[in-house]
């Protein structure tokens, strides 16, 4: 499912315009992004978790080259999906 198919689905279950159902949508991921922007967790019960991993400089290597070369720090979002999907999706 894409953010189309989603806006789509929520404009038939809650009855709603398009543009009103697009606009509901927008305003939930972008709460999620500006969340883990700040470093905060967002959890959905049931569903799942979202959440920002640090992770430390380190060495790794140029796959053409060999060379070695220095990766800069990152954060990167993760998710983790909750009991209830689990036991959902594995029928």
């Amino acid at each position: 499912m894409n953010k189309l198919e989603l806006i789509s689905a929520l404009k038939s279950k809650a009855n709603i315009t398009k543009a009103e159902a697009a606009r509901v949508v927008e305003i939930f991921f972008d709460n999620m992004a500006d969340a883990m922007e700040k470093g905060e967790r967002v959890e959905i019960r049931g569903l799942c978790s979202f959440f920002v991993k640090d992770y430390k400089s380190y060495t790794g290597r140029n796959p053409k080259t060999g060379e070695k070369v220095i990766i800069k720090p990152k954060k990167l979002p993760f998710f983790k999906s909750g009991k209830e999907l689990k036991n959902r999706v594995d029928c």
